[in-house]
């Protein structure tokens, strides 16, 4: 897709991929063979059915998960909303390409292909308490990169990001979409004080103020970033690939509840790798009806958390597919 016009988007929110039903009565059908009492796996059984239903494949492998990373500046930055410089973001994007950063340890340690997609880091967004975070054309841009960041011969996604200033444009979002107060959005973010956290609500709350009438995919273009727009298009793209997502924090978390907003049931093909610690993501979570595989008190975005998760569903496919039946293993009770 071309992506030319906020109406293309539009299109590509409907009719949506589904799960493949054999695949999902063959996966549950297998799983009630295996060489174990029934549900002793718990929610690995559950997630291993998930992610077969998706893949097409009744007995799944999982080789190639994808790890894609966006960053972006934002205006609203300017309010203060930020214990770091905007600086930081473009140091920040030279660190995981040097390899240096946690996601890159993560990265390597279950088996994931990373890329890194820096947006137009010397062109910040717009104040979003002025106007519109982004004109369409921005919006555009940003969203086609995400899109193009998705490898169709991946068989598992996840999305990071980094962006100063982007947990102020989460919690407008979520506020925009959910209301509630600014101050349950909200949250620390890189380590804003007390008084900087009163602050970074009231911008919270303007910015939720002057767009939060708009349609989902328009609240995204006038409070998001350009990464949080790279996220929600790449998971978009995976839903149209029948590629499986996992989500990482609040930041993606708020950038693919639009989706879910916009289009019930997109993000169907997605679990939550975690709960973090930023105030508001368990609150998002609910909202989706997404119960995280982790809580470990993460804060720190990138994808972290949700490549920490990979492991998970790496494991919970390793013993679907790779278990002996209790007529393979010559076990009986079976």
């Amino acid at each position: 897709m071309t992506f030319s016009s906020l109406d293309d988007i539009a299109a590509a929110l409907r009719d949506l991929p589904q799960p493949d039903a054999q695949a999902l009565t063959g996966a549950a059908e297998r799983n009630t063979q295996l060489t174990k009492p029934p549900a002793s796996l718990g929610r690995l059984e559950e997630l291993a059915q998930w992610y077969a239903g998706w893949r097409g494949i009744p007995r799944p492998g999982l080789a190639r998960p994808q790890i894609a990373i966006f960053a972006g500046n934002h205006g609203v930055a300017q309010r203060g909303v930020s214990a770091f410089p905007p600086e930081v973001t473009a140091q920040m994007v030279a660190n995981f390409q040097a390899g240096g950063a946690a996601i890159n340890q993560l990265s390597q340690t279950f088996g994931a292909t990373m890329s890194v997609h820096a947006l137009d880091l010397g062109t910040p967004t717009a104040d979003f308490t002025e106007g519109p975070a982004m004109d369409a054309d921005a919006f555009l841009a940003a969203w086609r990169t995400g899109w193009d960041a998705v490898d169709p011969e991946a068989d598992l996604l996840v999305t990071g990001e980094m962006g100063i200033g982007n947990t102020t444009s989460a919690a407008a979002i979520a506020l925009a979409l959910y209301g509630g107060a600014a101050a349950d959005w909200t949250g620390a973010g890189t380590g804003v004080t007390a008084g900087a956290f009163t602050g970074k609500a009231r911008v919270v709350e303007a910015g939720a103020a002057r767009h939060g009438s708009q349609p989902p995919v328009e609240i995204l273009r006038c409070l998001g970033g350009r990464e949080l727009v790279a996220m929600a298009a790449a998971i978009l793209r995976a839903r149209h690939l029948r590629i499986p997502v996992i989500l990482d924090g609040f930041i993606c978390t708020a950038s693919a509840a639009t989706l879910e907003a916009a289009a019930p049931g997109a993000l169907d093909h997605c679990v939550a790798g975690h709960r973090s610690a930023e105030a508001g993501h368990g609150a998002l979570l609910q909202r989706l009806d997404k119960v995280p595989l982790l809580d470990l008190g993460l804060r720190l975005g990138e994808g972290s958390g949700a490549a920490l998760a990979i492991g998970v569903l790496q494991g919970a496919v390793a013993c679907h597919s790779g278990m002996a039946t209790f007529g393979e293993a010559g076990v009986s009770g079976g």
